[in-house]
């Protein structure tokens, strides 16, 4: 199953194979059953909702990334059948009628997130610092706030007792940030705590029978059961499941967990063993790099993985290290950008991070200068930095439109493509660059094999190599797997922070060169790594 088709790579130069399977959702945030007992998964990422067929794994598109909602977060349904989705970047929330026509509930709203159906009535809470609760009304009136102060709110529901329960989502030294579920009645009221000190939760569902199930965003897949009725009692229970985003139980008490960090649905059994409806894999990727062993990373947004094509899911994860977007290996060290504006430096031997620089805009490709600077791609700023060993910075050149991604040649030689301008350059020591070849169609991941370079026009879903010497071109490849779906034109980019919090990430189809001539390239349509070799020819 692939999110983008079944179309293969064309090209006679290169032999392409995935490291890993094609990932069938852009990550899974909020789940909730429909009317038709499929389970409806929203994927942030795409800006799309899928329905699933928990019996098959089935998956159907039914809010395309090209319609009216940018980010669903969460999603519900009320008591008509009518979807109501939290569109959390743009800070809207949307209602789709049974005959899918859609409706804006509110645009005030700001990082709108958890949200549920109480019969006919309509709950969400926000997620920021110093975020609300309140009730929105579907055919009109103001939004009435329940409370504020919530630690970033995320998924919520009614509780046995008709309360309504949420996470703080949030944690830090203040007791009121200690990863905490609280409740208020839905009429108003008094908020109270109702467990502190839960490891990292993210959401909170209460079973078929009552107990409250509290799911943690962390790498081990944790959730923490709370008997309400037996003094708060708790279990917990390992699953495995990185990333953990959201909960929902089916008629038979059956509970199906998604992963923002993975994608897929799974089923969570009591004893913490699962099974998976829909196979979990690369929400992108990204960046891609390989090191000198020949291990394969990609930066996949909400963490760092590994394509491996021996091991269960094709996809091993070494750290959540969240709005990675470009990645390059440097001996046994990782250098990556993030959707923060951050540069940092990851050791994947003992986990530690260190900031090398902030307050970039976005920040995507990445390489490393022969000096041992670091040269990043501001692509929001238009331009090129680097990084010294001590952590200044320093612009190569400006005044670009949106660069992508960076490369450096044999002979110490700077190149940047240029998605905006449809362009790759040659940066000049004090001088302004030199356009390689232009006419491209959105330029992205860019990589030198030999007297060559190479860069993903995404545009054109293709794979062209360049004579840095005369700017010819020729077409190595066609039909990448890069991009929106063929057919799906994405609607309006949303802003790049909404209320402090990174929105949706822009696609960025990263290429690497690897070992013995071949050439890495994040097929980010599919949520696949591949590895291109070349073709002998007679």
């Amino acid at each position: 199953m692939s999110r983008y088709g079944n179309q293969s790579v064309d090209s006679v130069r290169w032999a392409p194979r995935r490291l890993n399977p094609p990932n069938p959702l852009w990550g899974s945030n909020g789940v909730a059953f429909g009317p038709d007992g499929r389970l409806y998964v929203a994927q942030f990422l795409a800006g799309q909702i899928s329905a699933v067929d928990p019996a098959t794994g089935d998956v159907e598109v039914v809010v395309p990334m090209d319609g009216p909602v940018q980010s669903p977060d969460d999603l519900a349904f009320g008591a008509d059948g009518s979807m109501y989705i939290a569109d959390l970047v743009p800070g809207r929330v949307w209602r789709r009628s049974p005959a899918g026509e859609y409706t804006l509930v509110s645009g005030d709203v700001a990082n709108p997130n958890g949200i549920t159906c109480v019969g006919d009535r309509l709950f969400v809470n926000e997620m920021k610092p110093d975020g609300r609760l309140m009730e929105l009304f579907p055919h009109g009136g103001d939004p009435r706030v329940l409370t504020e102060g919530l630690a970033l709110g995320n998924a919520m529901q009614l509780g046995p007792d008709g309360h309504l329960y949420y996470p703080h989502m949030m944690s830090g030294p203040n007791p009121l940030l200690t990863g905490q579920v609280w409740r208020i009645p839905p009429d108003g009221g008094v908020p109270e705590v109702v467990a502190d000190d839960v490891h990292q939760p993210v959401a909170v569902r209460f079973d078929r029978g009552g107990v409250l199930h509290v799911l943690s965003r962390g790498p081990e897949g944790i959730v923490t059961r709370i008997d309400l009725h037996g003094g708060g009692s708790r279990t917990l229970v390992t699953s495995g499941v990185v990333g953990l985003d959201n909960a929902a139980f089916d008629a038979e008490n059956r509970m199906f967990v998604s992963s923002y960090a993975s994608g897929g649905v799974t089923e969570m059994y009591p004893d913490g063993r699962i099974r998976e409806i829909v196979p979990r894999g690369l929400d992108g990727p990204y960046g891609v790099t390989v090191d000198l062993g020949g291990r394969v990373y990609a930066a996949d947004h909400y963490r760092v993985a590994s394509p491996e094509p021996s091991r269960e899911g094709g996809v091993t994860t070494l750290s959540l290290l969240h709005f990675s977007h470009g990645v390059v290996a440097d001996g046994e060290l990782l250098h990556l950008t993030s959707q923060f504006g951050q540069v940092q430096t990851y050791d994947p031997r003992d986990g530690t991070l260190r900031e090398r620089a902030g307050g970039l805009r976005r920040p995507l490709g990445i390489t490393v200068a022969p000096d041992g600077s670091l040269v990043v791609a501001e692509s929001g700023a238009g331009r090129v930095v680097a990084v010294g060993e001590d952590d200044s910075v320093g612009v190569l050149v400006d005044g670009l439109d949106r660069p992508a991604d960076v490369a450096f040649d044999g002979e110490g030689r700077c190149y940047v493509s240029d998605e905006g301008a449809g362009a790759v350059l040659r940066i000049e020591a004090d001088a302004p660059p030199t356009v390689v070849v232009d006419g491209l169609d959105a330029p992205q991941g860019l990589a030198v094999l030999g007297e060559e370079l190479f860069t993903v026009e995404t545009g054109r879903r293709r794979l062209c190599a360049v004579s840095p010497v005369t700017g010819e071109t020729r077409i190595d490849a066609e039909d990448l797997p890069v991009g929106a779906p063929p057919g799906v034109v994405p609607g309006a980019e949303p802003a790049l922070f909404a209320h402090g919090m990174p929105g949706m990430a822009r696609r960025f189809a990263g290429l690497a060169a690897g070992p013995e001539g071949t050439l890495l390239l994040s097929g980010n349509g599919e949520g696949t790594v591949l590895r291109l070799t070349p073709v002998e020819r007679s």
